[in-house]
């Protein structure tokens, strides 16, 4: 590669990086490290932890992961860096919060070669050797590569789903068993002292044996204190930890369902269903991790039993069976009434997210009463439900009481009668004692056993809610794979049809027409004509549908569905903004721009005049509602969010039709300035709107009926005519007169 310059300084390893702040050179870095594999990022869609002052790997992995692309981070020796002559770009970590982009390696002469992220791809590389890396490298280095392109399929959440999360803290789980194998073997010997203290002892008054196992009982003691300590702390890590796993996991997948199956479903029973998975986690962790750390001691004590009685270690194992068996024939009718108790707590559930999500609604219309009466039914069948339970719950533990009651007291008097009867070899009385303090440990683990069965068909409903949500078909490949062409903005239906799922007839038949890229086209019918459904389709919503929907000359379907929705603005009738501050909601979809890029949206979308009479200006807090602005000002909100990102496609679906005379001139006002260089597709009802569109596509009965400007429209098309004659009817009299 030429001459090595062993005394470059690879924090500075080109005069570009080195105008930028570090952790844009951070991003840069791993921007170049995509790129060499195909993988296109933007450093405004990068999510920067706020107490970060640079951007870590976690949150870099979370970026490129984001965008289809895989990245892992590790951290390296220089021998192990050195050899790394054949990878792709590596992205090394500097401490200053900068980064290297490593693109080369000799292992013979001891250099690795850094590129300057900002420089051109044709600019040479920097030779820098262990010396001066030393001390600018913190070891941390980020591979990068293609994602799988979604060819592998994303695997049903099931028990082997979540045995795999916990398998996958495996050193966890053997320190756990570890700590519980020998607590269990201490768990034996407090006994067998207890025996020795009444045998050899109280019985021979031995003064220095109770000081010898009174030492024995501290260090002991004091190990078992430790090590109960240590079980603990590790198993409250380990549940932790599967907590954090489960719900990434489950909020990625539940991310990654089509927006078709949150408008089938109610939000409450998706939410109650979702949630039941943590009830298995409480089973994997709780019950079922305990039971099995109990068998270790079961397994210790029984030798331990038949050692000092083989008559009452049989009577406790008969004892302990016994009460095994009754929960097991129990089972089923538990099983059925916990069934029912589930669904009726979700049933509830959803009922009250339901009132609070319609809680103006509820206010305005007066349905207290109505809703109160549906809560009252809902909390009739859980109290109903959990009566059933309980009660059947009691029954089985009134059963299996004098069985437990005899492992517990009844052994006690058998062995005092088998100690006082035997005329050779009898059951001393510190035997007894014993024996008595090891058979209550026996009954738990075999009792517990039996209720796992009981527990398993709690946590198989449970794990059929949850899998009947997380496990429908998801928008994953499409949002992960897919192109990504430069968008400009021409669209063409050809024959486009579309059917809701489950509906009879078609939402869309044989749309056929062109708008070149820059237009502006209005979509105009009756309801019900099939406005909002092209407009869904244009945003990826739905993409079932037949015939040929192209952007720029690419079908809708291959471009990749992230790509396309951040090219594309939307602002709806009804916009939600979330609970925070303006500025937090104006930048929402590319949390990466700054104050400035939001004040320039503000004042694109006709809200800086407004923003700046709030008393914090940007960082004014909007409440849950957006109770404390007008609905003119979130509509104007929404448009700043949707052109902040400067799309292409701007789409405006009935954005003005809720808005007062006063607020809608204002947006209308704006229209003019947004449409500059971008396509924008506007549905409206109010045609005045629309008399500056470049093409009007008039639809009836889900089919184009016309397409062409307001004049040609007003001349040619019935049907267009009729609507801008009902509208302005009163005016065009005035005019007449």
């Amino acid at each position: 590669m030429g001459q090595t310059d062993h005394s470059a300084d690879p924090a500075a390893s080109g005069g570009e990086a080195a105008r930028h702040a570090p952790e844009q050179i951070r991003l840069q870095a791993v921007l170049r490290a995509a790129r060499f594999h195909g993988l296109m990022l933007d450093p405004c869609d990068f999510a920067a932890v706020p107490d970060e002052s640079a951007p870590s790997i976690p949150a870099l992995i979370r970026w490129v992961e984001e965008n289809g692309g895989a990245a892992r981070g590790l951290h390296l020796q220089w021998r192990a860096l050195v050899r790394m002559r054949d990878m792709p770009p590596v992205v090394l970590m500097f401490a200053d919060g900068s980064a290297g982009l490593m693109v080369g390696a000799d292992e013979a002469t001891g250099v690795v070669w850094l590129a300057d992220p900002f420089a051109s791809p044709d600019a040479p590389p920097v030779a820098v050797n262990e010396l001066r890396l030393r001390d600018v490298w913190t070891g941390a280095v980020l591979l990068v590569r293609a994602g799988r392109g979604g060819a592998v399929p994303e695997p049903p959440v099931d028990f082997a789903w979540l045995s795999g999360l916990v398998l996958g803290e495996r050193r966890l789980l053997r320190d756990v068993v570890i700590a519980s194998m020998v607590i269990s073997v201490l768990a034996v010997f407090p006994p067998l002292i207890v025996m020795q203290v009444i045998d050899r002892v109280v019985n021979f008054h031995s003064m220095a044996t109770l000081v010898s196992l009174t030492g024995l009982v501290g260090v002991m003691a004091f190990y078992e204190i430790l090590l109960t300590h240590a079980r603990r702390e590790i198993t409250l890590v380990l549940t932790t930890r599967l907590d954090t796993r489960i719900s990434l996991a489950v909020f990625d997948r539940l991310l990654a369902l089509p927006l078709e199956f949150f408008e089938r479903e109610q939000a409450g029973n998706v939410i109650g269903r979702v949630g039941a998975i943590y009830r298995v986690r409480q089973f994997l962790t709780g019950r079922l991790l305990n039971t099995f750390l109990d068998l270790f001691t079961l397994l210790v004590v029984l030798p331990f039993l038949f050692w000092l009685s083989l008559p009452l270690a049989w009577m406790t194992l008969a004892a302990a069976g016994l009460i095994g068996g009754v929960i097991v024939v129990a089972m089923p009718a538990m099983a059925r009434l916990v069934a029912r108790q589930v669904r009726a707590e979700m049933d509830r559930s959803a009922a009250l997210h339901e009132t609070v999500a319609g809680i103006r609604t509820v206010k305005t219309l007066a349905l207290e009463p109505v809703r109160r009466e549906v809560w009252d039914e809902k909390t009739a069948s859980v109290v109903t439900a959990s009566l059933d339970a309980g009660r059947m719950g009691n029954w089985v533990a009134t059963a299996v009481m004098p069985l437990d009651l005899f492992i517990n007291r009844g052994i006690i008097l058998v062995g005092a009668y088998l100690a006082i009867t035997a005329t050779t070899s009898g059951l001393e009385a510190g035997a007894l004692m014993a024996f008595a303090m090891l058979g209550g440990r026996v009954a738990a683990p075999l009792v517990s056993m039996a209720r796992l069965i009981d527990d398993l068909n709690e946590v198989r409903s449970a794990l059929a809610e949850a899998g009947s949500v997380l496990n429908r078909p998801t928008e994953t490949r499409a949002l992960t794979t897919g192109l990504r062409p430069p968008i400009r903005g021409a669209l063409s239906f050809s024959d486009v049809g579309f059917t809701y799922p489950g509906a009879a007839a078609p939402a869309l038949s044989d749309i056929t027409f062109h708008v070149p890229a820059g237009a502006m086209l209005g979509l105009v019918g009756r309801s019900g004509s099939g406005k909002s459904t092209i407009t869904r389709l244009l945003q990826g919503v739905s993409r079932g549908y037949t015939g040929h929907l192209r952007l720029d000359g690419v079908d809708l379907r291959e471009i990749n569905l992230t790509y396309l929705r951040r090219s594309c603005g939307v602002v709806l009738q009804d916009n939600f903004l979330f609970r925070g501050t303006i500025r937090d909601n104006i930048i929402a979809g590319r949390p990466g721009l700054t104050l400035e890029d939001a004040v320039r949206a503000a004042r694109l979308a006709g809200a800086e005049e407004f923003i700046e009479r709030m008393p914090a200006g940007y960082d004014t807090w909007i409440e849950e509602g957006s109770t404390n602005i007008s609905g003119g000002q979130r509509q104007r909100l929404a448009i700043a969010r949707a052109v902040i990102s400067d799309p292409r496609l701007l789409i405006l679906d009935e954005a003005t039709s809720a808005l007062d005379p006063e607020s809608e001139a204002v947006v209308n006002a704006n229209l003019r300035h947004l449409a500059h260089g971008r396509t924008m597709v506007i549905v409206s009802h109010r045609l005045a709107s629309l008399v500056d569109c470049s093409q009007i596509c008039v639809l009836d009965r889900r089919r184009v009926v016309d397409i062409g400007t307001h004049g040609e429209l007003l001349a040619r098309c019935g049907l267009y005519r009729t609507l801008w004659m009902q509208q302005n009817r009163f005016t065009d009299r005035g005019d007449a007169a």
